[in-house]
């Protein structure tokens, strides 16, 4: 006999009393699970993967779509060609703007420990140097410098000092494609959409020992334009001062003691260090300790340190658009 089975809506009589196979009419029959088509899982695969290689990437969907229909869909491959693209076409663009002057633009400051850098960046316009892509590019020149002089700072028994020009700084690579500062110019120019020229100018770098410490200020100082520059400070104006602690217990308060320093060497632009014997000079002195304090010009800068219990060893000023030679080396 076949199995009968009570119908769970109670059904009266012979028809509440089911077969096997056989369906009261007040129960619906199960719902048939629908396959989707091979072709339609492909579509959306794909697209799923031109939203994850436009995310990552920031290329156009166009671009991306592109690049995946060239390598079936192969996201890796596709990438590179994305990459490899931009490069050419960022570097047909910044071909074209070459020659146009680039006065703006901006210093960075990167301070880790006992090391700084400082760099300039130029480009055209004010409206570019605030443009996250173009801080963007300027952190990169930082953190490549940095990178470059990472051996330098180990086991110091002295104050190191050295400067990277433009050619110099293009050969410089950062990041784990390995590309160089040279292409990180022209994937700004052309990923960036700045439609500007511009140029990776200088940069400085400092190590100190443990009895010394670097003293920064940043004139002009602009915000961050995303969490992921909060290491770096930008502006117009730039000072690194090296200064020596004559007793360790300063060493809490010589953050606020370089800073003002730094705004003296902003704002006096000095041309050496001098020495504590030098005769005290007007606003024309050029010897810094020789110089009036700019934050109390009743006393030298000299005078300054001295009550300070500090030593100043050495300085770097950067303005942005000046005319500078600096003496390159490794």
């Amino acid at each position: 006999a076949s199995l009968k089975r009570q119908c769970p809506y109670f059904c009266v009589g012979a028809a509440g009393l089911l077969g096997d196979g056989a369906f009261c009419k007040q129960i619906p029959p199960p719902r048939q699970t629908r396959l989707l088509h091979p072709g339609l899982r492909l579509m959306v695969e794909n697209k799923d993967l031109l939203v994850k290689l436009r995310k990552k990437t920031g290329y156009s969907f166009v671009n991306c779509k592109k690049a995946l229909e060239k390598f079936g869909s192969d996201a890796k491959q596709a990438e590179a060609w994305l990459h490899e693209q931009a490069q050419k076409e960022g570097w047909s663009k910044a071909s074209k703007l070459q020659g146009r002057k680039t006065k703006e633009g901006l210093i960075g400051l990167l301070q880790s420990g006992s090391t700084a850098v400082m760099v300039e960046v130029n480009c055209e316009t004010d409206f570019v140097a605030r443009n996250m892509k173009f801080q963007q590019l300027v952190q990169q020149v930082a953190m490549a410098t940095m990178a470059h002089h990472q051996q330098k700072k180990e086991n110091l028994s002295t104050c190191i000092k050295s400067f990277l020009g433009t050619d110099a700084l293009y050969r410089l690579k950062i990041g784990a494609d390995g590309l160089s500062l040279t292409d990180q110019l022209a994937l700004a120019i052309d990923k960036g959409k700045l439609g500007e020229n511009m140029a990776i100018k200088r940069a400085a770098w400092l190590a100190v020992p443990s009895d010394c410490y670097i003293g920064s200020y940043i004139h002009g100082a602009l915000l961050a334009e995303s969490p992921s520059l909060a290491n770096m400070v930008f502006g117009k104006y730039g000072a690194l001062v090296v200064c020596r602690m004559s007793e360790p217990a300063l060493k809490g308060s010589l953050s606020q003691l370089g800073r003002r320093l730094g705004q003296h060497v902003v704002g006096m632009t000095p041309l050496s260090v001098g020495s504590l014997e030098d005769q005290p000079g007007d606003e024309t002195e050029t010897k810094m300790l020789a110089q009036p304090f700019l934050l109390d010009p009743g006393m030298t800068v000299g005078q300054y340190v001295q009550t300070s219990g500090v030593t100043v060893l050495d300085f770097v000023r950067f303005e942005c658009g000046e005319e500078a030679e600096l003496t390159e080396h490794s």
